[in-house]
């Protein structure tokens, strides 16, 4: 009897500490939907060889010498040196019970995948491009899909949100095959955004009386005719009133050409003009025009809740800057000899990674769509066609006017140049030399100050033709908008095979990164870094995130407060800019979902201001954005999934035509590459050897194979039909 006592008490013992040794139940989750999901068990410690990050210059997974020095103490306490894993990785790996072995080279995703492709057995997780796991993922990396009745969270988000499952799904067969994991920097939200010295726009229109001035140059034998119309009216929606609560009124103002006419009519009548002169004729312009809605702050037409600025007010706006350098920034005038500030200006002048932004802005100006695309430089029309930027001839107009805007000087001449020396927007906005920009808030915002009042403003009017109307329509839109990224990690088939342990891990990691507490850790960081008022709580919903942390309102939801450590850190190491200190330090947003209610905690008072505004115009319909579902009513308005799931003879199809190629072609977008479009602006027809005109800009553009491509897309049986065909299956 007390044999069998023994024996029944070691196999007790035996079994207590075979499940400490595993990580997970065996009954299987039960979630609220009703849906049973099956438990990703894998023995604790389990190792993962983790070749991750986000690119170069220290953005893995752990310290590199670049970034940690000789150790660098971050606001948990601890000091981290080089080749230690970052603190989000640390309390992923105790959380999760796992074990990383960082095997990460500081590589770009592209270059990630080439230095591993010949090696996958020798690594579990990578970093690559999401074509290039769409390319070879039934080869090389698992099939995430085939794992969904695992991953409660994945399951439900791809659920919640359909044009998400449409970007990753790689192929249509079945139920669709996932062969990475996808990365949002932020989702379903603006992304790029004009960025303005408002407190310039203030100096030169509001008040009353005349604008006078002692120290000024006269404006450039004008190059850019009007975009729009010279006689009639343009009725234009605005947010009109917004109340303590939040609410907003909206009101319908008019544009009135009957009253002074088209203001850059009128500026290129008179010729190159002084800057005064110029000042004084857009102010009565916006007075008459606008019939005194703007009364003594004409500067709300652009900076205002309630702005309605268009590409010529810009056009018009920018000669008046220019020329009014001392009036605008004397201590740059008085720094430079009386040299012109700029106009418009890119983060890095002299990076073709930046300077595409230019485009971008352009498409914003003049209702061009495909610009800004998730994928290459392509579009839905209404019916839901594949469309593409590159051979349309609202795209070559759009830069033909950005060329005369260079040639007025409106641009800055750095643009123009690869010059290595030339000045970043830090500098540009610091020295008050630039005006404007299109790019992110929280980061270029970050230079602001009280006196340098730079910050984001609403996106102009424009003439769009969205499918509704023949004649298209007056309003404001975005092609910027957050979804699926290009970027994205993969689980290695030859890495984890013969292992479910290996395997398990990996999935689970993805899965746990779209729980709750898995998007704030992975956006904020440990909670170490973020403001606890109760450690005990352990969260799994939405409600738990205030019961645990001291939280704000973002988007509608509760979101934790970062801690002050983290916040003084975030200065004395990353001057502010969130993103690089959550990289390089934290090791959060490297992948997965990124929320942006951390990035918002740290952008300037003035970058709060102008998003804002956005925020409050986006909300009341005034700003129109891409829609991250299938509108079949008007294809038009969805964005087009990231990636399209391609059969091999498709992808050999496309590679061979290398012109259109993302990087390499000739419309890259890589540092130190060629792009057609950024060199059609600074040199016009005359800067390219390619093409002379806008006829021949399109032609040349097939001939290099952008409707061959589109035949291949939009073919009946190809992948979009497929991946529409796909979505209307699992919906039905």
């Amino acid at each position: 009897m007390k044999k069998t006592s023994k024996l029944l008490a070691l196999v007790l013992v035996l079994m207590m500490a075979a499940s400490m040794m595993l990580v997970g139940c065996s009954g299987g989750t039960k979630e609220p939907s009703g849906k049973t999901y099956k438990d990703l068990t894998y023995a604790a410690g389990t190792e993962l060889r983790m070749a991750t990050g986000y690119d170069a210059n220290g953005t893995g997974i752990s310290m590199n010498a670049g970034v940690a020095g000789e150790g660098v103490k971050l606001a948990d306490g601890t000091t981290y040196n080089s080749k230690d894993l970052k603190p989000t990785w640390v309390d992923i790996q105790n959380k999760l019970n796992v074990k990383f072995t960082d095997v990460f080279n500081d590589k770009k995703t592209d270059k990630n995948y080439s230095e591993w492709k010949d090696k996958l057995d020798q690594v579990d997780m990578l970093s690559i491009t999401a074509s290039q796991a769409n390319e070879t993922g039934a080869s090389e990396f698992v099939n995430i899909a085939e794992y969904l009745d695992y991953m409660p969270n994945f399951d439900k988000y791809l659920n919640d949100n359909p044009i998400v499952r449409l970007s990753i799904t790689g192929s249509t067969a079945d139920n669709g095959a996932i062969y990475f994991s996808p990365y949002f920097d932020g989702s379903d939200d603006i992304e790029r955004m004009p960025l303005m010295r408002t407190d310039w726009v203030e100096k030169l229109l509001n008040g009353d009386g005349q604008f006078t001035a002692t120290t000024y140059t006269n404006t450039a034998t004008p190059a850019y005719t009007p975009y729009m119309p010279t006689s009639g009216k343009v009725a234009v929606e605005v947010v009109d009133s917004v109340s303590a609560t939040g609410e907003t009124t909206t009101k319908t103002i008019e544009k009135d050409y009957s009253k002074f006419g088209n203001i850059i009519e009128k500026m290129n009548a008179e010729g190159s003009m002084t800057g005064v002169d110029a000042v004084n004729m857009l102010r009565e312009y916006i007075d008459k025009t606008y019939n005194g809605y703007y009364g003594n702050k004409r500067a709300d037409l652009y900076i205002g809740q309630n702005a309605a600025w268009d590409a010529d007010e810009l056009v018009a706006l920018l000669r008046c800057v220019v020329a009014n350098s001392a009036t605008v920034s004397p201590e740059y005038t008085a720094l430079k000899d009386g040299n012109n500030v700029v106009g418009l200006f890119a983060r890095e002048n002299n990076n073709n990674q930046r300077r595409i932004d230019m485009f971008r802005f352009a498409a914003t100006l003049f209702g061009v769509r495909g610009l800004e695309s998730r994928q290459d430089y392509l579009y839905f029309d209404k019916d839901g066609n594949l469309c593409d930027a590159r051979n349309s001839e609202d795209t070559y107009v759009a830069l033909e006017r950005m060329n005369a805007m260079f040639k007025e000087n409106l641009i800055s001449h750095d643009f123009g140049t690869t010059d290595t020396n030339a000045l970043k927007s830090q500098a540009i906005v610091e020295q008050g030399i630039g005006f404007m920009s299109y790019d992110y808030n929280q980061t270029q915002t970050v230079f602001s100050t009280d006196d340098i009042r730079y910050m984001a403003v609403l996106v102009p009017v424009a003439h769009w033709y969205d499918g509704t109307s023949e004649d298209g329509v007056y309003m404001r839109f975005t092609e910027s908008w957050r979804s699926v990224k290009t970027d994205c990690w993969v689980i290695s088939k030859a890495g984890v095979e013969g292992n479910q342990d290996k395997l398990f891990a990996a999935l689970k990691l993805i899965d746990w990164a779209y729980s709750v507490q898995g998007q704030i850790t992975l956006s904020y960081g440990p909670d170490a870094f973020i403001k606890v008022k109760d450690a005990s709580v352990e969260v799994k919903t939405r409600e738990d995130v205030a019961k645990k942390y001291e939280t704000f309102k973002f988007n509608g939801e509760d979101w934790p407060l970062i801690s002050d450590g983290s916040y003084q850190s975030l200065q004395s190491l990353a001057n502010g800019n969130y993103t690089n200190y959550a990289r390089k330090y934290l090791g959060s947003t490297l992948s997965f979902m990124k929320s942006q209610a951390f990035e918002i905690q740290c952008t300037s008072a003035v970058g709060k201001e102008g998003a804002q505004k956005l925020s409050y115009a986006i909300g009341a319909g005034i700003i129109k954005h891409p829609l991250l579902k299938v509108n079949t009513e008007n294809m038009w308005y969805s964005s087009v999934p990231t990636t399209l799931p391609m059969l091999d003879t498709e992808s050999t199809g496309i590679n061979q035509y290398t012109n259109l190629m993302a990087a390499g072609g000739k419309y890259s977008a890589s540092k130190g590459e060629v792009n057609l479009l950024v060199d059609l602006i600074i040199g016009g027809y005359e800067g390219v050897t390619e093409f002379n005109d806008r006829a021949s800009a399109i032609e040349m553009a097939n001939d290099w194979g952008v409707d061959d491509v589109l035949v291949i897309k939009n073919a009946k049986t190809g992948p979009w039909a497929r991946l529409l065909n796909f979505y209307n299956r699992i919906n039905a």
